[in-house]
């Protein structure tokens, strides 16, 4: 598929903005002018070169990304925000090329296709193929992001069959796929995305409001920080169709005060891997956090209380990891319980602790954390006991303007957990979110 010919054929006779943001509106139109602005820089990339992109939801980066897919390269889209990690995912991708605004310069030395992107079986793989790619990295969490390689060929197979259009809060970020995502879906559907000017509670309410926006995708941490913030309280966001929330576990008090505070709202939970690309996510219900996963080409089951899926859009490979694949099934390292075609995600299995011989989730202790009304966000740990093996210590930050001490907190928890569940030590500060609105 070329991309800016079937965009034109989809968007043929509209001259209303399909991007509203910061910079002002866009259409396809401009961009379409954009890409075929002459760029001696660019007409010098050849296909498979691996280029780093480094922009946001604006214009000439959308431009620039659509001419570059459409001539075959291997793109990686970063940010400004994760500059500190530019030089690791440079090297790890073996880039070719970085452009950032107007300006495209070719990397030398290390990473170069001299020795870096040319001697990687994976993008030689993609390169045979003369298909354009797609590099994206985890979120890194438990170690250094691995950098995800897919077909941008198969990434774009999923924008064939039309869908409604709807105004669109692109809350997720240019590096991640969930924004590249919300981008061209809407992109390929005529429908409008809002990129915010910042991505706090208050700003993000405000641009729903202003824009008439239908769809908020978020994290269920800035969900939460939202509800603390009293921004959706205020009934002035009648827009406001459908919520998503994922990246990471939802817990059932945040949820339901979600459904109490927006009665209107459509609540869906959605489930994706940058590794796997994005499936076909059922609620039980608005206030469920019980789903079912499906979509074509996609096969789930559950090892050992594990979630293992097998998806015909997977990436080609880790660029800087081994491959994560066993006969095409990948281990998500979810724990869940099972209802017939539904599942719930309960815990990760690499997190679970183990106190003198008992299993313990650490997310069920961060959920009675969250129970408490000026607890804003909860992190529970495992510690090494020379006794029990591991004990349980918990970090409670506080919501803004409440005071919180740990002598309260330890009464919390005991009223509300068994003894053996109950946390060793209760410490008040600041849990750590990362740059994609996720618990760290």
């Amino acid at each position: 598929m070329r991309i800016l010919e079937e965009l034109g054929k989809r968007n043929a006779g509209s001259r209303e903005p399909f991007l509203i943001g910061p910079g002002g509106a866009l259409s396809f139109d401009d961009v379409a002018h954009a890409a075929t602005a002459t760029s001696d820089d660019i007409a010098e990339i050849n296909p498979g070169e691996v280029v780093a992109l480094i922009g946001d939801f604006d214009g000439q980066t959308i431009a620039t990304m659509l001419r570059l897919l459409d001539a075959g390269v291997i793109l990686m889209p970063l940010t400004p925000g994760t500059s500190a990690d530019h030089d690791y995912f440079l090297e790890s991708g073996g880039v070719d090329w970085i452009i950032a605004g107007s300006h495209a310069e070719r990397v030398t030395g290390d990473g170069a296709n001299d020795g870096g992107a040319g001697s990687n079986p994976l993008l030689d793989e993609l390169r045979a193929r003369q298909h354009p790619g797609i590099i994206f990295f985890s979120s890194g969490t438990t170690g250094r992001p691995k950098a995800i390689l897919h077909d941008f060929t198969h990434f774009l197979a999923r924008y064939a069959t039309p869908r409604p259009p709807l105004r669109a809060l692109n809350f997720l970020l240019f590096d991640h796929a969930g924004g590249i995502n919300t981008m061209l879906h809407t992109l390929f559907n005529r429908g409008v995305v809002i990129v915010p000017s910042e991505r706090t509670p208050e700003v993000i309410a405000s641009e729903i409001a202003r824009h008439g926006v239908e769809l908020l995708p978020a994290t269920p941490t800035f969900l939460r920080m939202m509800l603390l913030a009293g921004v959706l309280e205020t009934g002035g966001l009648p827009s406001l169709r459908v919520v998503t929330y994922g990246t990471e576990r939802m817990d059932q008090n945040t949820l339901d005060r979600l459904c109490t505070t927006l009665p209107g709202v459509d609540f869906r939970q959605t489930y994706g891997l940058s590794e796997l690309g994005v499936f076909q996510v059922r609620s039980r219900a608005r206030d469920s956090l019980w789903m079912q996963i499906g979509g074509k080409g996609i096969e789930t089951r559950v090892v050992d209380s594990v979630l293992h899926i097998r998806s015909d859009n997977r990436m080609l490979g880790y660029l800087n990891a081994p491959s994560p694949f066993t006969d095409g099934w990948y281990d998500t390292g979810d724990i869940v319980e099972q209802d017939g075609e539904f599942i719930k995600v309960t815990g990760r299995a690499k997190e679970i602790l183990n106190v003198g011989g008992l299993k313990i989730l650490p997310g069920e202790v961060e959920r009675v954390a969250l129970l408490h009304p000026d607890v804003l966000r909860a992190k529970a740990i495992g510690v090494a006991n020379p006794i029990t093996g591991q004990h349980i210590e918990v970090i409670c930050e506080p919501r803004p303007g409440a005071s919180l001490d740990r002598r309260t907190m330890m009464t919390h928890f005991r009223s509300h957990l068994q003894k053996q569940l109950s946390p060793h030590r209760v410490t008040i500060g600041e849990v750590a979110v990362s740059h994609r609105f996720k618990q760290k």
